[in-house]
């Protein structure tokens, strides 16, 4: 039924800000923009940063995505250990940085 993550939105209170941490600190590409919204390329999928919101990422709630593992989830959880690291964007939204295991 469902074909992957077409895009990703994030509530963003502060349009140029978020442009310049996506494109300036993190080194991705903003293919399309509008004053209210970009889409941003993180490696084929794209962060679409939405300023239409008026309470921004400081808001109740913020993005959400889910997947499905491949291995069961304790195998999945124990591969992942030590490999994430998670900090804040311009907008308060949580990000990650990522580093596969060895296999």
């Amino acid at each position: 039924m469902l074909d992957g993550v077409a895009v990703v939105w994030m509530p963003v209170q502060d349009m140029e800000r978020a442009k310049g941490f996506y494109r300036d600190t993190l080194g991705l590409r903003i293919t399309n923009q509008d004053a209210e919204w970009a889409e941003v390329d993180a490696n084929g999928l794209t962060l679409g940063l939405n300023g239409r919101e008026p309470s921004g990422a400081r808001g109740e709630g913020g993005p959400v995505v889910t997947f499905q593992p491949e291995d069961d989830l304790e195998a999945t959880l124990d591969g992942l250990k030590g490999r994430v690291a998670t900090f804040k964007d311009s907008e308060g939204n949580d990000i990650q940085l990522y580093e596969p295991p060895a296999r």
